[in-house]
């Protein structure tokens, strides 16, 4: 084809013939949106009712009818032509008409409804949209794929052919047909479960077999230079996928077709060892269009119910197998084992020169540091966080206070008290000093006595490093 395809997205847009088809785009919008207002698309009796209406007025302008003289006429020809148990009354009727005159679909003459180029072109798209969807949706999912394919094929023919861009329609032909394998691969194991699916496979096999030769007649259209290098990926695309589609739909009948002889063909009294064994090979990734079914095909063939008892022979165990190993995974890991070699790193090691590093103190901080770690063992062997929180609050207390008072009265917290204080004493925390004069001390009820009663009034106060030093 050496001549450019017609599209509206190449067009200069200020075109005059752009600005009228956007005319045209935007009459259609205003007369589906006013008689959406009009709840005449409130449910599909509705829609379909309208279409009824359009498809009288445009078998009259195809001259298929007698001339219409008004909507009078429209509303007792739909009455006499459709068995319709609600038919829409004279004033839905009217409203259709006057929104189709509103947007000069129509015209109306003295005597007669005039159809308009522009409503004849409308009514053309509408009525050829419907009965497209309806043929669509009388397909299963995997027949509507392929009926689009067809279609899209079928438009390319009708378009690209004449100069006028179809929008694209090998591509969308392709992804169908793409979409229709997907789904084949998904609903394998339930066709081969359903005893009624070979007609449905042969029906599936023809498509493909009558796209295949379709898409190939598109292709032949594109014999320059140009479009051949436009077209290069899209026709290796298109080939390899119904090459696939139909290997996968032949495959299906093929295996459809051995189950069913198997199931008539008599059971052998022996088992001959080498024929399961090349049978169990064959099942391993057979091709596409092979007769060979795997194990989940053959289980999903046995729920037909052919005979007694065979859905209990197929009857899938919810048990978790490992996973099978791909053949790609099996050859990669062979060629890996095949050209391994391993990698040898040089053992050259450096040897890192060791730094040495010295650090000079202070012999008062020295004997600091001993004192610390001196103190740190003795708080792990006695318990003298009791006194050390009490000595917090007060600078000077008798010991009596504070081991009454830090503990209690009983003779084994003294006795542990006594022991923390010497603890604390010796690591120079505190200091024990005798009292200048005799004071009046608080007097604790105890169930023991000191043996020098002087003792019990010895005054212990926190040790200050620093206030020593100034003294």
């Amino acid at each position: 084809m050496d001549q450019s395809l017609i599209s509206i997205f190449q067009a200069n847009e200020s075109a005059p013939e752009v600005l009228q088809t956007m005319r045209d785009i935007a009459s259609l919008s205003g007369v589906l949106s006013d008689l959406g207002s009009q709840n005449a698309f409130q449910s599909p009796s509705e829609i379909l009712r309208f279409l009824r209406v359009i498809q009288l007025i445009y078998e009259e302008a195809l001259g298929l009818d007698d001339p219409i003289e008004n909507a009078e006429t429209v509303y007792y020809r739909y009455r006499n032509r459709y068995n319709d148990p609600e038919p829409p009354t004279k004033e839905k009727v009217e409203k259709v008409v006057n929104v189709l005159v509103k947007y000069n679909w129509i015209s109306k003459q003295s005597r007669q409804l005039k159809m308009r180029d522009t409503g004849k072109r409308m009514m053309d798209a509408l009525i050829r949209l419907a009965n497209d969807s309806l043929a669509y949706y009388m397909h299963d999912d995997i027949g509507r794929s392929l009926f689009q394919a067809r279609r899209d094929a079928e438009l390319s023919e009708a378009y690209d052919d004449q100069g006028i861009s179809g929008g694209n329609k090998i591509a969308s032909m392709i992804r169908n047909v793409e979409n229709a394998i997907q789904l084949m691969k998904e609903r394998e194991l339930e066709m081969l479960a359903d005893r009624h699916a070979l007609p449905q496979l042969e029906l599936i096999h023809h498509l493909m077999q009558d796209l295949e030769l379709k898409l190939q007649e598109r292709f032949r259209q594109f014999q320059t230079l140009e479009d051949s290098l436009v077209l290069a990926d899209l026709m290796q695309k298109g080939t390899a996928a119904l090459a696939e589609g139909t290997n996968l739909s032949l495959g299906m009948i093929n295996k459809y077709l051995k189950f069913t002889h198997m199931q008539k063909t008599p059971l052998s009294s022996t088992i001959r060892p080498e024929k399961v064994r090349e049978f169990i090979i064959q099942m391993f990734d057979p091709p596409l269009d092979s007769d060979v079914p795997n194990a989940h095909q053959l289980l999903s063939f046995m729920e037909q119910g052919q005979y007694e008892e065979e859905q209990i022979d197929g009857l899938w165990i919810p048990i978790k197998f490992p996973a099978p190993l791909s053949p790609y995974a099996i050859g990669e890991a062979v060629e890996f084992l095949e050209n391994y070699e391993p990698i040898v790193e040089s053992s050259d090691e450096i040897e890192e020169e060791i730094l040495y590093s010295s650090e000079e103190i202070s012999q008062d901080k020295i004997e600091e540091l001993m004192r610390e770690s001196s103190w740190l063992l003795t708080k792990t062997m006695i318990k003298t966080e009791a006194i050390e929180t009490y000595l917090e609050e007060y600078e000077e207390v008798p010991i009596e206070q504070v081991i009454i008072e830090a503990t209690s009265s009983e003779w084994s917290d003294v006795i542990n008290g006594m022991t923390a204080i010497s603890a604390l004493v010796g690591t120079k925390k505190i200091i024990m000093l005798k009292p200048d004069q005799k004071k009046d001390f608080p007097k604790y009820e105890r169930k023991w006595e000191w043996m020098n009663h002087e003792d019990g009034s010895y005054i212990i106060r926190k040790r200050n490093h620093r206030r020593e030093q100034e003294e």
